[in-house]
């Protein structure tokens, strides 16, 4: 039994519509005279890319990496920590979603202790500090400017995998909900989703006194500081998503679910993620849909499973959607937890199930083997999970 806990997330966090302007001062303050930008060919096009680089004037040198690409395989974060150890800059700058940004902390991992990256898969296998890392997103689902972890694509056995390590935690995090105007409907609701998925998962993680790991790890189950960064994110989530998935350009929706993810974030990297994420990874990997998206499809019936483990906290769920009212009943309640989830999920356009995003039966088998052995989330779940418990779940899902 645990008698205490750490909290830790970004080394500075900027919150609030037009904050993307004290970049400049961020890089002045630590001396950061040549600054590479981590972002794609689509942020570029709308201008966001220019945005970023315009706010790095007090740099010398600014460079653009603009080739990161959903769910990126390690062989591009190969390919750009290569050009980080030659060209050598002072600090990197993930623009975009989640997907840019671990691709800018795994590239500052590569750059700075060497390939393969194999070594360093898994929680805290990461030697030492990395290069420093900001950043800035410009969607409001994954956390990845405050979180302790990358996601990348193992394309040979088509897996999503990740590292975990408190050394990735970017050194700031610039959230400006400006930034997340132009995100297309599709990807707000996912990346809301995602966010949702994040603060569920940490808000009914087996608590932290009840978790004794054997090894060194980034996750410490549900404590205080979680709970409430999961409950704020998970109302702001039931406020917002919808109106801002049907109106990009409704800036309070915007900014609510900007701060939900980064919230959402916050929790789930000091309590944990659980069966949802460990059931996406090997969907994502086969049938290449958004996380978002894999998570959405799955949440539902992952809380159906731990439902009879977590009432009382699916209640307040409840609550905090909107969906139950204080006289409710607990199991009342919590039922309609599950339904609020799966009616957000259906404003959102996210699929009711797998096999509307390519997954065929006989990958469940296989996706169930996959899921059991990241058993660095599947161990923190609230009720005790077997192989055959997630296969069920994917039938319930398929």
């Amino acid at each position: 039994m645990s008698h205490w806990w750490r909290f830790s997330g970004p080394g500075e966090l900027i919150f609030g519509c037009g904050c993307l302007s004290e970049l400049g001062e961020l890089i002045e303050r630590h001396h950061w005279s040549y600054v590479l930008v981590v972002s794609d060919r689509k942020l570029a096009e709308v201008g966001i890319t220019d945005r970023v680089v315009a706010a790095c004037r007090p740099a010398h040198r600014v460079d653009v990496f603009d080739r990161g690409r959903p769910e990126p395989p390690i062989s591009l974060a190969t390919e750009l920590a290569d050009l980080v150890a030659v060209e050598q800059p002072d600090v990197l700058i993930g623009v975009g979603g989640g997907s840019n940004i671990d691709l800018a902390k795994s590239a500052a991992l590569l750059a700075r202790y060497g390939a393969p990256i194999d070594n360093y898969l898994g929680d805290s296998k990461v030697p030492g500090p990395i290069l420093p890392v900001i950043g800035v997103p410009t969607t409001a689902g994954t956390g990845s400017e405050v979180s302790c972890a990358a996601v990348l694509t193992d394309e040979a056995k088509r897996m999503k995998v990740a590292i975990l390590s408190r050394y990735l935690r970017p050194v700031a995090a610039v959230v400006d909900p400006e930034l997340t105007r132009s995100c297309p409907p599709r990807v707000t609701g996912d990346a809301g989703i995602d966010a949702l998925a994040h603060a569920i998962e940490a808000y009914t993680a087996i608590d932290y006194r009840d978790f004794t790991p054997e090894e060194p790890t980034v996750y410490q189950g549900a404590f205080p500081m979680t709970d409430l960064l999961a409950e704020k994110a998970i109302e702001l989530i039931g406020r917002y998503l919808v109106r801002a998935y049907q109106n990009g350009d409704d800036m309070e929706a915007r900014e609510g679910m900007a701060l939900a993810a980064t919230l959402a974030g916050l929790a789930f990297s000091n309590a944990c993620v659980g069966i949802v994420h460990a059931m996406e990874y090997p969907v994502g990997g086969a049938v290449h849909c958004s996380h978002g998206c894999g998570n959405g499809i799955l949440l539902p019936h992952a809380m159906r499973f731990n439902l009879e483990a977590r009432r009382e906290r699916f209640a307040r769920i409840a609550h905090l959607l909107g969906a139950a009212g204080p006289d409710t009943p607990v199991n009342e309640a919590a039922e309609a937890a599950i339904a609020a989830v799966e009616k957000l999920r259906d404003a959102v356009g996210i699929p009711a199930r797998l096999r509307e995003v390519g997954v065929k039966r006989e990958q469940l088998n296989e996706f169930a083997v996959k899921a059991y052995a990241i058993q660095r989330v599947i161990r923190l779940n609230p009720r005790p999970v077997r192989g055959q418990d997630l296969l069920a779940i994917y039938q319930a899902a398929y």
